[in-house]
């Protein structure tokens, strides 16, 4: 089992920046992909930002030159960092960690970019 803490999210005027966290704890030990992932009320949940371990980035479209996702490898920490924040941004974001036979989802952290 994995457990997964996220952090960071609030409300923020449009333009403003907010940093994400999830960490990783439990059996951690095969995860090789962590990414954020994102609901909006009435859409279905989509791809933000994804790290695969010894590849490139996976970025959304709509968020290319705004987010950036980091790792901490020894701290099996997730970040998300969001520059520039629209308020289509605004939403659920989920943290997800996945194995080579299992992946697993934090409970959600609220971004409301709003003036």
């Amino acid at each position: 089992q994995v457990q997964l803490v996220e952090s960071g999210g609030g409300l923020v005027q449009p333009g403003g920046s907010l940093r994400l966290s999830c960490a990783a704890s439990g059996t951690t030990f095969g995860i090789y992909e962590m990414g954020w992932y994102r609901q909006a009320p009435g859409n279905q949940r989509e791809l933000v930002a994804i790290d695969n371990y010894g590849g490139w980035p996976n970025y959304a479209d709509s968020v290319k030159g705004r987010f950036t996702i980091s790792r901490d490898s020894a701290k099996n920490t997730v970040y998300l960092q969001m520059n520039n924040l629209k308020p289509e941004d605004t939403a659920v974001y989920y943290c997800n960690v996945r194995g080579v036979d299992f992946s697993y989802w934090g409970k959600g952290t609220q971004v409301t970019v709003s003036s």
